[in-house]
């Protein structure tokens, strides 16, 4: 497997990813606005023949308040059904953390999870060390509830 940053040209091959295993889609557009303001912090995984079967989409947090710090936010992970298990996602995540760091000095990332996603809170909880700051109700379009989860970068 290869995990590399992604290249506009991935775009249609992330939003397929995300077609087949996620409820939230994004349009193009969407994709390209991730691609084109923030294209080091969004990567993607590739099987042997280089096909995309996994991606993460990440950027920084446009909307700080004064005297609050820089920070990332994972907008979307995914990974085939098929290519689950073998820590691409993990992989995924810490390439785009230490690129928020690195290169935007962010103090933490955040991201959204589904209440019921064990497999996503367990990835984000005990494999890579977030902590849940809050509920959200009603996140998602069919009114289920998310958790708001950071993980602090700063060592």
């Amino acid at each position: 497997m290869n995990v590399r940053p992604m290249r506009v040209e991935d775009v249609i091959d992330m939003q397929a990813c995300n077609l087949q295993n996620l409820p939230e889609n994004y349009t193009m557009k969407y994709y390209l606005y991730h691609a084109m303001t923030w294209p080091s912090l969004s990567y993607v995984a590739e099987d042997h023949k280089g096909r995309i079967v996994g991606y993460i989409l990440a950027k920084m947090e446009e909307d700080i308040n004064e005297g609050e710090q820089p920070h990332g936010h994972v907008t979307s992970i995914s990974v085939l059904r098929s290519y689950r298990r073998l820590g691409l996602a993990k992989k995924l995540m810490i390439q785009s953390q230490e690129a928020m760091a690195s290169i935007f000095h962010a103090a933490y990332v955040s991201l959204h999870v589904r209440k019921s996603n064990r497999a996503a809170l367990s990835l984000y909880k005990d494999t890579l060390g977030f902590s849940v700051k809050g509920v959200e109700k009603k996140y998602y379009a069919d009114g289920e509830d998310a958790y708001s989860m950071h993980l602090s970068l700063k060592s």
